[in-house]
């Protein structure tokens, strides 16, 4: 049996989604040309994937709604970037989002590629009701641990934010110092919009940052790895030792700077 219209025909109609239903699909997937099945099966695929994109987004809404029905009106998620790395800032970000973004492709930043992070920064800074950034250094990072650090860079962040929220989101952490209600969400940056779009600002600050950072100190190679220990971060560690960005407290720099302080003491 054949469907009318030629493969070509068939694949423009399924393209434009006119008259497409589930008799004349499964049609398609009866037809005796093997190219009309395989366009049928690829059509249904896609529709799958897309209900699926289409529930997960509506799911990642699911605290931001709860907290509107209790009356809160400025849900800010906070989240952070570069916690791990052996140099650079840790940086976090505070974001509201109006209860109409189109949050279309928005995810944890891990799970995106370069590419639609910067896609969707520019989305989230032009169309958030506020978007709020905290930074904190490396120098700051060594004198109080990384874990205070990051609670600092997110009162930043929660501060730099204008209106000021009524509730944060966190992801996984509650930060001391501050008033307002807190909820933390293990894994939210991959349950809540408002975490996922602060994780999105917090790494492409970082990354930008570290960008900038490669130019001062072209040698260590920032602009690739973003201050995480790499194979050829520790080399160009090793090489030339660490420089003002480099997070002296963390073991694998505290462990050179032993080392060449021992070469010292017995040369």
């Amino acid at each position: 049996m054949k469907v009318k219209g030629t493969i070509r025909e068939i694949k423009e109609r399924l393209n434009q989604g006119i008259g497409v239903t589930d008799d004349w699909i499964q049609a398609l997937l009866r037809d005796e040309r093997a190219g009309v099945q395989k366009l049928a099966q690829g059509y249904l695929r896609q529709q799958e994937r897309l209900r699926r994109e289409t529930a997960r987004i509506e799911a990642m809404w699911q605290f931001e709604r709860t907290y509107r029905q209790k009356g809160f009106q400025a849900i800010a998620g906070v989240d952070e970037a570069g916690r791990g790395p052996l140099a650079g800032p840790v940086v976090a970000s505070a974001v509201i989002l109006p209860e109409d973004f189109d949050a279309s492709g928005l995810n944890d930043s891990k799970k995106l590629t370069e590419e639609e992070r910067l896609a969707l920064r520019e989305r989230i800074l032009q169309e958030a009701t506020a978007v709020g950034v905290g930074i904190v250094d490396a120098v700051t990072i060594d004198h109080i641990n990384i874990l205070q650090a990051t609670y600092e860079a997110m009162r930043r962040a929660v501060a730099d934010l204008q209106p000021a929220p009524d509730i944060l989101l966190l992801d996984a952490v509650q930060v001391p110092g501050l008033s307002m209600a807190q909820h933390p969400i293990v894994k939210g940056d991959a349950l809540s919009h408002s975490i996922a779009a602060a994780s999105i600002i917090a790494k492409t600050t970082r990354d930008e940052w570290m960008r900038e950072a490669a130019q001062q100190f072209p040698e260590y190679g920032f602009d690739r790895h973003m201050g995480y220990g790499t194979p050829d971060h520790l080399a160009a560690l090793a090489k030339w030792g660490p420089c003002p960005l480099h997070r002296k407290s963390f073991a694998p720099v505290r462990a050179l700077m032993d080392g060449e302080k021992s070469q010292e003491s017995t040369g």
